[in-house]
């Protein structure tokens, strides 16, 4: 019995199995869990516009542009669209975006898995891809959002190009070639991870042939996210006159923020990304790899730390208040986190780190498959709307600039504060652009606030103001 335990505990695709599983409680729940309920529903906004307004992948459109056409700039929508897609064969359900991405996200775990044995030891890809599993990627990874998605993809196409490096297998180069530029089409960070890539450029073991035409395939294959960010999204913008998608800041101004609330800004490195435990072995596996010149890791470490630096000047204060930036660093960290417990003689001592690692991660995100109370009232929006209100019918919603309230009012219009849903100039000039109803919501992301309008509906909820 116990030879078969351990043969199941040391085998990894065990335990991507079991988070697979663990990820399935409440796969069909609404996105209004407390973590980045906000940037889920702007991906479901984009995938059932998809499927009710235009189909057309490269005019990506959300629900909170007011009286515009909703058209903007965003990620490229590959993700929305495969909800989109599924949603045209079965009907549309917001949860399949939590499906899509748990199922690409343990790929890009097995592969990432299959990556590191091939350059590494064995033992070091199991533990790294563990730590990995049980890191934010945990719980990132069953979100309605693009960034473990992404980085999955990354990974297989890392991998599936390695086997023409080391096998010449040239239609893998090509698969290889595609996932990657998928992978960073669909979030421009996931190129942090390919980033150690350029090591193979000066690698002598292979032929400077086979070098070319690996540089070649994956400038061609990110070329198509050069375009759609820096042409298409501001193109998009511009043209139907609304802003969405964070395109970053002057690194100058990305520096002066990380100077002024540096703690912040390392927290996400040792606190919310491989949380405590994990980041203790983290800093024993760079200071055993400085020990052993283990010159592969440490490259690799450092080119993909620079990257994620360079993220972090382009984007300042958001940084630090948004965990999902680190995802493209976690391969990285969870890598060496990998190599610093294997180099460990002890075997119970590195049973122990590993348990520590999974029990925190686990804890620490457990609250991730919650619904908060406050939250649920919301899911009647679009019930309660649909007995006086047609759905073209615009309408304002007290929620600041979440968007989510909107996503289950199944309406379009504004979001906004309270003191601008109490200026009456402000909302007679959203009369002209076509407002009907206002929600003022009470619990969920609002406070209660009276309006000099017609009520029409008022429970625990919102109470929801007719203008005309």
């Amino acid at each position: 019995m116990n030879k078969v335990l351990l043969k199941y505990l040391s085998d990894i695709r065990f335990w991507i199995i079991l988070t697979v599983l663990i990820k399935m409680i409440g796969i069909t729940d609404p996105p209004i869990e407390i973590g980045h309920n906000w940037r889920q529903t702007t991906v479901t906004m984009a995938a059932r516009n998809f499927l009710e307004v235009d189909n057309n992948i490269l005019y990506p459109r959300i629900d909170i542009a007011g009286e515009k056409t909703g058209i903007t700039g965003m990620e490229f929508p590959l993700f929305n669209y495969l909800i989109y897609l599924i949603s045209y064969l079965f009907g549309y359900e917001h949860w399949y975006g939590r499906l899509i991405n748990v199922l690409i996200s343990s790929f890009g775990a097995w592969y990432f898995f299959k990556l590191i044995s091939r350059y590494f030891t064995q033992k070091v890809a199991f533990n790294a891809t563990l730590i990995l599993l049980f890191s934010v990627w945990f719980s990132y990874s069953r979100k309605i959002m693009p960034d473990t998605f992404a980085v999955s993809l990354v990974l297989m196409g890392m991998y599936f190009s390695s086997n023409y490096l080391e096998k010449n297998k040239f239609w893998q180069l090509v698969i290889g070639s595609i996932f990657i530029g998928l992978g960073v089409l669909s979030k421009l960070p996931a190129g942090v991870v390919l980033t150690p890539f350029v090591l193979f450029l000066f690698a002598k073991k292979y032929l400077i042939t086979t070098k070319s035409l690996l540089s070649f395939f994956t400038a061609i294959a990110i070329i198509p996210s050069i375009v759609w960010y820096f042409y298409w999204v501001p193109f998009l913008n511009k043209e139907y006159g609304f802003w969405h998608f964070f395109m970053g800041k002057p690194m100058t101004q990305g520096l002066q923020e990380i100077l002024a609330d540096m703690n912040k800004f390392l927290e996400k490195f040792y606190g919310t990304t491989l949380f405590y435990v994990g980041f203790i072995v983290f800093v024993m596996g760079i200071f055993f790899a400085i020990r052993h010149k283990h010159k592969l890791l440490l490259w690799t470490t450092g080119i993909s730390l620079v990257a994620i630096l360079l993220i972090m000047l382009k984007s300042g204060q958001t940084f630090a208040h948004h965990t999902y930036y680190m995802i493209p660093f976690i391969p990285a960290m969870a890598l060496v986190a990998g190599y610093g417990i294997s180099t460990i003689p002890i075997r119970y001592i590195s049973i122990a780190l590993l348990t520590g690692i999974i029990a925190e991660g686990t804890l620490n995100q457990y609250v991730d498959f919650k619904i908060p109370e406050k939250h649920i009232g919301i899911l009647n929006l679009e019930k309660d709307l649909n007995h006086f209100s047609e759905k073209e019918d615009l309408i304002i919603i007290n929620s600041r600039n979440v968007p989510t309230p909107m996503y289950f009012a199944h309406r379009k219009g504004w979001v906004t504060d309270n003191e601008n849903i109490k200026n009456e100039e402000y909302i007679n000039g959203l009369k002209l652009k076509g407002l009907k109803f206002i929600v003022v919501l009470k619990k969920a992301f609002g406070t209660e606030i009276k309006l000099p309008y017609t009520r029409v509906l008022n429970n625990e909820n919102y109470t929801i103001y007719s203008t005309h």
